[in-house]
């Protein structure tokens, strides 16, 4: 008899980034080792499971600029051109090591590892990883939900109809590529002010998930802390992440990423090799990078030059036994909830996807065994998907959450700091413009100003994403972030003088729509 709930929340995101005007682009490296560590090796986790006949349930956002990237035709040709010279640099590498027991099983973990990936994403799924995800919902398997347009951090938008617009946009774009509306959203970056639930319940979405601290000093506060949702007054529920299930995974000291014998992410044969023999596999300017094959193991605290040789199967199994810990500490978590709530407590595990397989390598491993563990080894612990918790459980304590995001000390410091305060008088004031050509405009018939409006729109929501101030505060790649906001900025900009003037540069037009060609179904009107 199951005594609670456990509910697996995965944020699959990243940045739009897409630019077809080079050759190869460094910050598109980002998609491609997360399609070849993250969503591929969850796919495959996916799919085993469901051969094996194990049930499972698992809640996973898919935000609105990565389904753009995973199924835009220029990216996914761009994937399989570097898949492919991953393949040809880990043949290589089988055979330069094979006289070498300490390092040949990972250099043919390797191997089968991106030979699996380009069989997954060319011929499995037809080059198009959402039919993947598809496909698991359809089954009942995974609950995907959607986030802001383009994770866009709504606490900061002053303008009510920005906001409106990230989360119609969204919907729209959610439901035109999984053929039925999102019942969920993951807020970005967890952030919440009151009032924003308004905006969900307009667009029928019925949960979001938000920060320990945003539901436990909701008013008034909740009887059951963060083990049961509570319903916003506009009746639409808030679940809330779990502090000790979310340590064990997240925390550097105490989780199991760190243990000495997970894969080294910072050692790479991008650097380690001679310079001649791994040029081939660099971008064309020759630089040294991350290329993926890592051959050392953390070992401990320790110079990256003295880690000690990384063996796959030892790994493995460590990522067993944390499995197993994971388990029996919600076990005896929910049992002792059960007795004193009175009621089956559910325990939200939510994570970034791109820790299970990019940061965490064997990840995805840990997550397979935790799921066959939970559906072959015990019966106190039933998985759910939020929606699914809300059928079971449909009467819940009504309440305001308050003001948080789970960025740095919990609010919105993080994306309002003196490295990235400059944006928002910009934000502000192109928020106003959209809104006033969209007034303007709104019976508008002419074919290119209509373009000219709507590229308007993905300008203003791709200046907005929350990506762009968030780098800039953690301080890498900063460059690039400024340079996305000011260069969407710029567009708006010029979009909007044309447009009041009538001189509308139509070549110019054809090029941006080209290079940010996310939400190819925008209309502008929705910021009226």
């Amino acid at each position: 008899m199951q005594q609670g709930y456990l509910c697996l929340v995965l944020h699959a995101h990243l940045p739009f980034v897409r630019h077809p005007e080079h050759e190869d682009f460094l910050e598109e490296d980002w998609l491609y080792e997360a399609i070849s560590e993250t969503y591929i090796p969850l796919i495959n986790m996916m799919d085993g499971l469901i051969e094996d006949k194990i049930d499972f349930r698992i809640t996973m956002s898919l935000t609105p600029p990565l389904c753009a990237m995973l199924s835009d035709p220029l990216l996914q040709d761009r994937y399989l051109r570097h898949i492919w010279k991953l393949i040809d640099l880990a043949e290589k590498e089988s055979t330069r090591l094979q006289f070498q027991p300490a390092f040949y099983p990972a250099a043919q973990m390797y191997e089968n590892h991106f030979k699996m990936a380009r069989y997954v994403f060319e011929e499995k799924y037809g080059r198009n990883l959402l039919n993947a995800f598809k496909k698991f919902q359809d089954m009942g398997k995974l609950e995907i939900i959607t986030c802001g347009a383009t994770h866009g951090y709504l606490p900061l938008m002053l303008n009510k109809s920005a906001k409106r617009a990230q989360i119609k946009v969204a919907v729209q774009d959610y439901t035109s590529k999984f053929g039925q509306p999102p019942r969920g959203i993951w807020l970005p970056e967890c952030a919440y002010e009151p009032g924003d639930d308004q905006l969900l319940r307009d667009e029928k979405i019925r949960y979001f998930f938000m920060e320990t601290h945003g539901l436990l000093f909701a008013e008034p506060r909740p009887k059951y802390g963060v083990y049961a949702p509570i319903f916003c007054p506009s009746g639409v529920a808030a679940f809330s992440r779990d502090i000790e299930s979310s340590r064990q995974v997240w925390s550097a000291v105490e989780g199991y990423p760190g243990d000495y014998r997970y894969r080294e992410f910072y050692r790479d044969i991008g650097y380690d090799l001679e310079y001649d023999y791994i040029r081939p596999f660099l971008h064309n300017d020759g630089v040294r990078r991350n290329i993926g094959v890592k051959y050392f193991k953390i070992t401990g605290k320790v110079a990256l030059g003295e880690k000690q040789p990384y063996n796959p199967q030892e790994a493995k199994n460590a990522a067993a036994e944390h499995a197993g810990n994971f388990l029996f500490n919600r076990q005896k978590q929910i049992e002792y909830l059960n007795g004193f709530l009175g009621k089956k407590p559910i325990v939200v595990a939510q994570y970034d996807a791109e820790l299970f397989g990019h940061w965490w390598f064997e990840g995805p491993d840990f997550l397979n065994f935790l799921i066959r563990k939970i559906a072959c080894d015990q019966d106190t612990v039933k998985m759910v998907t939020a929606s699914e918790y809300l059928k079971e459980n449909p009467k819940n304590q009504v309440a305001v959450p308050a003001a948080s995001s789970w960025g740095d000390k919990g609010y919105h410091e993080c994306w309002l700091q003196g490295t990235n305060d400059w944006i928002y008088r910009h934000l502000h004031k192109i928020q106003e413009w959209m809104n006033e050509l969209a007034r303007d405009n709104q019976n508008e018939s002419n074919g290119l100003r209509i373009r000219a409006l709507n590229q308007a729109a993905r300008e203003l929501l791709l200046a907005q994403s929350s990506d762009w101030a968030f780098i800039m505060a953690m301080g890498t790649m900063v460059a690039y972030a400024q340079k996305r906001t000011c260069d969407h900025i710029n567009r708006f900009i010029k979009l909007y003088t044309d447009l009041k003037n009538n001189s509308i540069d139509e070549n110019w037009l054809q090029e941006v729509e080209y290079r940010d060609n996310i939400f190819p179904s925008i209309d502008f009107k929705v910021y009226l």
